[in-house]
């Protein structure tokens, strides 16, 4: 598992500071080159692990961006950007893409500070050589526990800490990130089902307003989204709504 999260890391490290990668001067090793071979080997237990080392990295990179999104500030943002879109019954409008693109950029605007803190701890001084790499790994994991501890619940972090039957961490360094990530996940999920509930309040009154209007003039027939959906936007227009969200997200970590 530490193998596994060691290859976490060097991913968010090569996705989040490109800049820093290419601007490195050329011949400095960044990580270890791979040579895939096809051949007959001696079947040394070398050569079997350095086999099932390959394999593992190749699997670990396929599920990376799913997993580097769960520690960051991406989960909430996405989800309290989907309820916006279901409060207001429009379908697809703003589309999936927009969405996606506009959690994105916020999510890099959020991480900044962190991101920053990562290239200065951890890859600096693993390109300029005063790092080792697992020296590097360790600095740059810490900026991240740093900021997922400040968003995680306590009750949820000590559900995995039981159920890993790992001692009570001093600090925030000493918690393991095989449980400081799902405990993070599900403290956001639950944050962002909060932020969620809140902003279907005004559209439900409105929805319930125009219901009762409408069965009060004998129009049962006619579907009361089709004319709530008009005052919907215009009241998400008059209180700018979008300003609202992303400030209430900004301000919320």
């Amino acid at each position: 598992m530490k193998y596994v999260l060691q290859v976490l890391v060097l991913a968010i490290v090569l996705l989040a500071v490109p800049n820093m990668v290419l601007a490195a001067p050329v011949g400095t090793p960044l990580v270890p080159s791979i040579d895939l071979k096809i051949g007959g080997g001696n079947g040394t237990p070398q050569e079997t692990s350095s086999a099932i080392q390959i394999l593992l990295i190749l699997t670990v990179l396929s599920v990376a961006p799913a997993i580097l999104l769960l520690m960051t500030s991406f989960t909430r943002i996405v989800i309290v950007l989907s309820f916006v879109r279901n409060a207001l019954a429009t379908q697809q409008m703003p589309p999936n893409q927009v969405i996606i693109a506009l959690a994105l950029f916020m999510t890099f605007f959020i991480m900044a500070p962190t991101i920053g803190k990562v290239n200065e701890t951890a890859v600096q001084p693993f390109m300029k050589g005063q790092m080792t790499q697992e020296q590097a790994f360790n600095a740059a994991v810490i900026p991240f526990k740093e900021f997922m501890a400040k968003q995680t619940r306590e009750k949820d972090l000590a559900l995995f800490l039981e159920f890993t039957k790992a001692e009570r961490p001093k600090t925030i360094q000493d918690i393991p990130l095989n449980a400081l990530i799902p405990a993070y996940a599900i403290s956001e999920l639950k944050t962002a089902f909060q932020i969620g509930f809140m902003i279907f309040i005004p559209f439900l009154v409105i929805d319930m307003i125009v219901s009762s209007i409408l069965m009060g003039m004998g129009m049962m027939m006619l579907p009361p989204v089709m004319i709530s959906l008009p005052f919907k936007i215009l009241l998400f227009i008059m209180v700018d709504g979008w300003y609202l969200v992303v400030k209430s997200l900004l301000t919320s970590f």
